[in-house]
């Protein structure tokens, strides 16, 4: 009579594990990496339509520009920022006038500017 054993050794799991948590490894950092640049990106986006809002409210406004503070759930003069990201605007008196904005995302600590005549700076 010959006895059939089926299923795997302990070996053979153990080392399953060890590629697993290899390859757990690898792309884990990566991973956090993509989500930073995510943040980054809302950030950058959300300056650049407030870039646009801004703009369009001065030329409705004889030149004047807005500030103030803008959140998803606070929006500051009808401009409403992505999830987590809090915009500042201010404004700069001229002559030319002008204004500067700034964004935070509350799961990074990078804080992009953006100056106008300037490009996105991000830090």
């Amino acid at each position: 009579m010959t006895r059939s054993n089926k299923g795997f050794t302990l070996i053979e799991l153990m080392i399953v594990m060890v590629i697993i948590g290899i390859l757990a490894a690898i792309t884990l950092p990566r991973f956090v990496t993509a989500k930073e640049k995510a943040y980054v990106a809302a950030m950058k986006s959300d300056l650049r339509n407030l870039a646009v809002y801004e703009e369009n409210h001065a030329a409705q406004n004889n030149g004047v520009y807005f500030s103030g503070t803008a959140t998803s759930s606070a929006p500051l003069q009808g401009f409403a920022p992505s999830v987590n990201v809090t915009l500042t605007a201010a404004s700069v008196a001229g002559p030319p006038a002008g204004w500067s904005g700034s964004a935070t995302h509350t799961k990074t600590a990078r804080t992009c500017v953006l100056m106008i005549g300037s490009m996105i700076t991000c830090s």
